[in-house]
């Protein structure tokens, strides 16, 4: 591929896909010759030939395009090598089917191999172990994948997830608003949550636009703000909230940020991508990185953003991660030793001088799927520098922040604990509480939903 074409490719790749935490709604079709009906998966999952792999997987314009290329890479080795993948309409079809299966005592409705969101299967595997198998003993490169992101897969010590994209978190300013308030890209390099307040007023007196926004109701700057620092929500499997100085302090951010009209919190989801960034009613964006399509939807704002680490309590650079995805190996996998060689090879952390880079490059031009691995961003489309970005090579820079972002501790009650936060938030700026009130509401509430 010649570079010149590059930019190219991956602005059309990165606007056709748009996904978030929650999966995709794309309309369902099956490739590879698979074929499902009304989103659900054929009847025969699992196929005779030796050399096919059956995968569960959702969204055609981000996960497909990844699989297709991974099926592409693993066919150099293995010329015989087909994945039917069986495409779910979103990704909570695939936890209905395996949530299904195991309540029927009957795994063989599953197929070889099912992608499924990385907060979620912790609580899977220990609901309904039967329906997986560990990979520890793939040929994988685990050290070069990112350990936070194999935090979330790695469970008893043992490996059960090959990651497809990362979450890894992007804070994105747009420079022409920064200079419109006398501030340059440098000016919000290692700086603290306070200084950016005080940039963020700045701004919004001169532009009237808000430096920060959120979904109000799905906030996950709680998440993003504590995992940078190091802190969880949860300590020992239980919530940690009231005495969590460094979550006392991320809330006192918040409501001073909102306060001083530099967080926008919108309403709902659609208030924060079609109004709030899509709208230009923003100066910056944090979010997982999945959140690009949404911004490259306004084309005359093309080249006016720039990314760095996110600002911290202490000014350190700050690396976060919120969502993503990743690929396991079906209990009803008979093929397991095809299966661990398909996805060691593709998804596995190997690097382009193996010459085992097409799952990676590809994945990020036709899907807009930005891979963990630390070694794929020595590729050239990595180091791409991308336009809407003003040049800066991006793709490679979050595979950098990727292997920065903390390890924290996990639960299987993150998005109970993010409801929760989101609205003692709301309580303050809204109902009258104070800060104290609002997080011992919030966590008696979660201790209830959670049987403590």
């Amino acid at each position: 591929m010649k570079k010149k074409l590059l930019s190219l490719m991956l602005v059309g790749a990165m606007a056709a896909s748009m996904v978030a935490c929650g999966g995709s709604d794309t309309a369902a079709e099956t490739s590879s010759d698979a074929a499902t009906e009304d989103g659900a998966a054929a009847a025969d999952v699992q196929s005779a030939d030796e050399n096919t792999l059956t995968v569960y997987a959702w969204d055609e314009n981000f996960n497909i395009p990844a699989l297709k290329a991974a099926e592409k890479d693993y066919q150099e080795v293995n010329p015989d090598f087909k994945l039917e993948v069986i495409t779910q309409s979103q990704s909570s079809d695939v936890e209905q089917a395996i949530t299904l299966a195991a309540e029927a005592g009957d795994y063989s409705t599953l197929p070889d191999i099912v992608l499924f969101q990385d907060h979620y299967i912790q609580q899977y595997v220990t609901n309904y172990p039967d329906a997986w198998q560990d990979a520890d003993d793939a040929d994988c490169d685990w050290a070069g994948l990112g350990a936070e992101k194999l935090s979330y897969s790695t469970i008893d010590g043992k490996h059960y997830g090959f990651p497809v994209d990362a979450g890894t978190a992007i804070f994105a300013y747009r420079t022409d608003l920064l200079e419109q308030a006398g501030y340059t890209i440098d000016d919000v390099k290692g700086i603290t949550w306070d200084q950016f307040d005080e940039i963020g007023k700045k701004v919004y007196d001169a532009t009237g636009k808000y430096l920060l926004c959120m979904d109000g109701d799905g906030n996950d700057l709680f998440y993003m703000m504590l995992q940078e620092e190091g802190v969880s929500q949860f300590k020992d499997g239980k919530p940690y909230i009231t005495e969590n100085e460094t979550l006392v302090k991320v809330f006192d951010v918040l409501v001073k940020l909102a306060q001083d009209n530099v967080l926008y919190l919108a309403n709902d989801w659609s208030d924060y991508t079609d109004q709030a960034i899509q709208g230009d009613m923003v100066a910056g964006v944090f979010n997982g990185n999945w959140i690009i399509p949404t911004m490259k939807q306004v084309a005359d704002n093309s080249g006016k953003w720039e990314i760095v680490p996110a600002p911290t309590l202490t000014g350190k650079p700050g690396y976060a991660s919120n969502g993503g995805s990743s690929l396991y190996i079906t209990g009803n996998c008979t093929k397991t030793d095809l299966a661990k060689d398909f996805l060691a090879y593709t998804f596995g952390g190997r690097s382009a001088e193996d010459g085992q880079s097409i799952t990676y490059d590809e994945a990020l031009l036709n899907g807009g799927v930005i891979g963990t691995c630390a070694a794929a961003a020595e590729s050239d489309v990595y180091q791409q520098g991308v336009d809407f970005f003003n040049g800066q090579a991006i793709y490679a820079d979050i595979v950098d922040y990727t292997q920065n972002v903390p390890t924290v501790e996990q639960s299987d009650y993150h998005y109970a604990c993010r409801t929760q936060l989101a609205t003692a938030l709301q309580n303050v700026l809204q109902n009258g509480y104070d800060s104290k009130q609002a997080l011992e509401e919030a966590e008696s509430n979660l201790k209830f939903e959670m049987g403590l």
